[in-house]
């Protein structure tokens, strides 16, 4: 079992910036690929990016390469994901994910697929609004 818990969401302005973070418990945090996804309002949950359990092979979906940063910090047990330039289609509930892969890798673009995923935080919400 392993237990994520999602900070960091809040209010921002159009062009700000937001740095989300998840501290995991639990099982041993790097077997696990790691990842961020979303959700908006009457729309499907999405893959924005994930990390494998080294914190080196990082994979981004298209629309978000650029504008976010994810990374991981394995003795802290956290996951993080900057994210800048941000612009009121962002709004949404961001959920933190884990996947238990052999030696943590991360597969692509199978990462996207939200069924794959093992555990999921309960999320916090970012508003962008001016």
């Amino acid at each position: 079992q392993l237990q994520l818990v999602e900070s960091g969401g809040g209010s921002v302005q159009p062009g700000g910036s937001l740095r989300l973070s998840c501290a995991a418990s639990g099982n041993s945090y790097t077997n696990y690929c790691m990842g961020w996804f979303r959700q908006a309002p009457g729309k499907e949950r999405e893959g924005i990016a994930a990390v494998a359990s080294g914190g080196v092979d990082s994979f981004y979906a298209d629309s978000f390469e650029g504008r976010v940063t994810i990374s991981r910090d394995n003795d802290k047990n956290h996951l993080y994901l900057q994210m800048n330039r941000l612009i009121p289609e962002d709004t949404a509930i961001y959920y933190c994910a884990a996947r238990q892969t052999y030696g943590g890798v991360c597969y692509t673009p199978t990462w996207l697929n939200v069924d794959l995923w093992d555990y999921w935080g309960q999320g916090t919400q970012v508003t962008v609004s001016s």
